[in-house]
């Protein structure tokens, strides 16, 4: 199938992070772009802005007579649409050309020097630095990515003069194993998505068909102690903060006014005092792994040490949106026991002597139920939480499992559990010293809210 051949795009759950980079992709290559999504948001509203036609009720009458042209029209959907929606069923019942975001992101990497970063957690961050060091350098890059940098203020960076193109390799729904990698970096391989997996050795298994998409003449690079549970045709390398046995670490490491600097070293790579401006020693990770990612691809060190120092970060990751002598308050994506648990002491440990409070809006009630004890163990790593109601995305509620459960299980005296209208109100009365908002679904809607309300 070429993409080239279609005149209309439309997308089914448009306002999704990946499904609106496509959108973006599409309207910049001067397709017509429209779609539907469940509710508005201030990513659909841009996309509005940007040209797509968007509405929010699931009704054929909405679509525009010329995106109903079988022929000319390509429809695309993400996995998390419920099964009976009318729309994404009316295509497939009447023969219209359907792919899911995986194929058409697959489509696009197989004419490209594709730069596939994978994990269960980091890839965002790791793959917008990859991208930022590329487009900092002179080959650039095209880069399809799960979040909104700061640097470009979207999450899709377009460089039609560039062979490189960095996409977020997402295990969700196996849609990784759509991508053909020349390099593929694998940063965690923890239990996740076992509603799609059943159980770890099934996630495992996906991310060992994922390496086995690599060219022939191409690179994986993974953390340090992957490599051993995954076989390999191309070499391996690896990276590691605390361990200098790996191929690509870090010495030297200081955190200098909030800020962290250190040696980055490599094959034939040498880099000191990059500098860094995010917070958090897990970035840090992350900027290795980018570093490396981008090493393996040929970029200049000083390239590297450049855009480390000037990446700005990326929205809902580790981002600082208050930040005074009184008061400081960071918002982060974790959704899983383990981002919770980094997310959690990397704040600690730039604020050792302020109190942490934590709001966490739990994702999904299946993730919820099976990893209750890690969650409870990781947000007792806090100095106070404030517990929301599940957010369920594409999930129906599951008996017994509850923000209530998760409370109860959580080893610790500060804790309470909220609903949304109360959040701000109980927040004004404790006099906080730093926040840290943590989850995947609508607490972002809650960000600048908490923000006005302190400023």
């Amino acid at each position: 199938m070429k993409l080239s051949q279609y005149t209309y795009i439309y997308l089914i759950g448009i306002g999704g992070i990946g499904m609106s980079a496509l959108a973006r992709y599409f309207m910049a290559n001067n397709k017509e772009v429209a779609g539907y999504d469940r509710t508005r948001s201030p990513l659909t509203d841009l996309l509005e802005i940007e040209g797509a036609n968007i509405h929010f009720e699931d009704d054929l009458n909405k679509i525009l007579p010329q995106f109903i042209s079988k022929e000319k029209t390509l429809i695309i959907y993400t996995p998390a649409v419920p099964v009976a929606h009318k729309e994404l069923n009316y295509f497939k019942e009447n023969g219209y050309n359907l792919l899911k975001r995986s194929q058409v992101l697959g489509l696009i990497s197989h004419d490209k020097n594709c730069i596939a970063i994978a994990g269960t957690h980091g890839k965002t961050t790791v793959s917008s630095m990859t991208a930022h060091i590329l487009n900092t350098g002179k080959n650039g890059c095209t880069a399809f990515l799960g979040g909104i940098t700061n640097n470009y203020n979207s999450n899709l960076i377009l460089n039609e003069n560039s062979q490189n193109l960095v996409v977020e390799a997402d295990e969700f729904d196996r849609s990784f194993l759509q991508l053909a990698p020349n390099i593929a970096v694998i940063t965690s391989m923890d239990a996740d998505h076992l509603d799609i997996y059943s159980n770890h050795e099934g996630l495992k298994k996906s991310f060992q068909d994922f390496v086995n998409l690599i060219h022939p003449e191409g690179k994986l690079l993974v953390k340090l102690g992957l490599e051993k549970e995954l076989h390999s045709k191309v070499p391996i390398y690896t990276y590691s903060l605390e361990n200098s046995s790996a191929d690509f670490s870090i010495e030297n490491l200081r955190l200098l006014e909030g800020n962290y600097q250190f040696t980055l070293l490599g094959p034939d790579l040498k880099i000191e005092n990059a500098n860094l401006g995010m917070p958090g020693k897990l970035n840090v990770e992350n900027a290795l792994a980018a570093s490396a990612a981008a090493s393996l691809n040929g970029e200049n060190p000083n390239i590297i040490k450049q855009a480390l120092s000037s990446f700005k970060g990326v929205k809902r990751r580790m981002e600082y949106v208050i930040k005074r002598k009184d008061l400081v308050y960071i918002d982060d994506y974790a959704h899983h026991p383990e981002e919770l648990k980094a997310s959690i002491l990397s704040v600690k440990a730039l604020y050792p002597d302020k109190k942490v409070t934590g709001i966490f809006q739990p994702h999904l009630y299946s993730r919820t139920r099976d990893f209750l004890e890690g969650f409870a163990k990781s947000l007792a790593l806090l100095d106070q939480l404030i517990l929301l109601d599940i957010y369920p995305a594409r999930e129906e509620p599951i008996e017994g499992i509850n923000s209530k459960l998760l409370l109860d299980k959580t080893p610790m005296k500060n804790k309470i559990l909220l609903q949304k209208e109360d959040l701000i109100p109980y927040l004004k009365s404790d006099t906080p010293q730093v926040i840290l908002s943590l989850g995947a679904g609508d607490i972002d809607r809650l960000v600048e809210k908490i923000k006005s309300a302190f400023e």
